[in-house]
């Protein structure tokens, strides 16, 4: 598995954890974290999009591992 690919799957792990956070105790562990609207707040969310849509080309690769 490459670094690249290794680094999104991270990305959206942690976006998942977050997002079933908000999703079951309406929590936003980000916010929390950072701040509600801060800038790093803002680039956590940033990086973990453009890791979802880095992941996108896995969905229609045969091997996953060739797709980033």
């Amino acid at each position: 598995m490459n670094m690249l690919y290794k680094a999104c799957l991270a990305l959206l792990i942690i976006g998942g954890i977050n997002w079933g956070l908000i999703g079951l105790l309406n929590f936003d562990l980000v916010a929390f974290i950072f701040g509600e609207g801060s800038l790093l707040s803002r680039i956590v969310y940033t990086l973990v999009g453009v890791a979802a849509i880095g992941a996108i080309p896995a969905l229609f690769s045969s091997n996953n591992t060739d797709a980033m």
